[in-house]
C-alpha cells in the first residue's frame, strides 16, 4: 500500500470519528478506503448505464421527422414534463 495524507475539516474530522465508534470500521484509514471504493463501484454502474442507453439509442434507428415535432409531440403526451 502507498501512504496519503489528506487535511479534512473538524466536522469532518468528526464524522469520521463518530462513524468509527460505531464499530463498523477500525480506523479512519478502513472508512476512507471503503468510501473509495464504493466511488469506484459507483462509477462503474454509472459507466455501465449510460454504456447500455448509448446502445439503445442506437439500436432505435433513425427517426425521419423533425425533432421539433417529436418534442412537441413529448410535451403534449406528457405535459408534467415541462418546465
Amino acid at each position: 500500500m502507498t501512504d496519503m495524507t489528506i487535511s479534512v475539516s473538524p466536522a469532518l474530522k468528526q464524522w469520521i470519528d463518530e462513524r468509527v465508534a460505531l464499530g463498523e470500521y477500525a480506523d479512519a484509514a478502513e472508512y476512507v478506503r471503503d468510501l473509495l471504493r464504493r466511488d469506484q463501484e459507483q462509477s462503474a454502474d454509472e459507466a455501465e448505464w449510460l454504456k447500455a442507453k448509448i446502445d439503445e439509442g442506437r439500436a432505435s434507428g433513425r427517426l425521419n421527422q423533425n425533432p421539433k415535432n417529436v418534442l412537441r409531440e413529448i410535451m403534449t403526451e406528457y405535459p408534467a414534463n415541462r418546465g
